[in-house]
């Protein structure tokens, strides 16, 4: 057996009882995992027919999966997410994903496909940042009728403020990396959600949709 096939299978050890335990599954974080890990982890989910997801999955990492166990893994190269197995989606939609700008989109699929991973269909509005405030003031009513909003917005990130001033539903806010200078790769963006003025709004780190649509489905579950 080749040396990173031994190791590999050491330092991989897949918690399948996570979602009995918490209501959410254990998902594959990729960045800095070797392709042996990669290929040790997928041969556990084949052989015990596991669904999964894969989080920052690289086009690279996904090859050599898919070359190991075809169509075992759909990938989305926007959001850099595997899914393995996912169940049926549902009718009802409770949870919507808002963005700021175009340029937010793939944390907008990472969030979409986390809770497509899970089952859970939502409504997406894209592109209705405060610099044209009548893009959000025309689709107001429509999210407002949604039981969670995960809010999605760099560079000053003000839209998460602005819709939990307006709206009753349950607001995630997930800063973004997007912007110029002293934006700081999204730290003016989650300074800026921790300091707002709009109460009971949760704040997520920086680029985190995965994170935002786990919050979601944490309060799913409870409700």
């Amino acid at each position: 057996m080749d040396k990173d096939n031994v190791n590999a299978e050491k330092e991989v050890l897949l918690d399948l009882n996570r979602r009995n335990r918490t209501g959410l599954s254990e998902a594959v974080f990729c960045e800095g995992k070797s392709l042996a890990q990669l290929s040790e982890i997928c041969t556990t989910i084949q052989e015990k027919n596991l669904s999964m997801l894969f989080t920052r999955l690289s086009k690279t990492q996904f090859s050599h999966i898919d070359s190991l166990y075809p169509n075992l893994v759909t990938y989305d190269e926007v959001s850099r997410m595997g899914l393995c197995r996912p169940p049926s989606l549902t009718n009802n939609i409770q949870v919507a994903i808002v963005g700021g700008g175009s340029s937010d989109a793939s944390v907008m699929k990472e969030a979409k496909l986390t809770l497509r991973y899970y089952g859970i269909n939502c409504l997406e509005i894209h592109d209705v940042g405060v610099a044209g405030l009548w893009r959000l003031t025309e689709r107001l009513k429509e999210i407002g009728g949604m039981k969670i909003v995960i809010c999605i917005a760099g560079m000053d990130a003000a839209l998460p403020t602005v819709l939990a001033g307006l709206i009753p539903s349950i607001i995630i806010a997930v800063p973004t990396s997007v912007g110029y200078g002293v934006t700081r790769n999204g730290e003016t963006a989650l300074a800026a959600l921790l300091v707002s003025c709009a109460s009971g709004m949760t704040v997520v780190n920086i680029d985190n949709g995965y994170g935002a649509a786990c919050a979601a489905i944490r309060t799913l579950n409870q409700l």
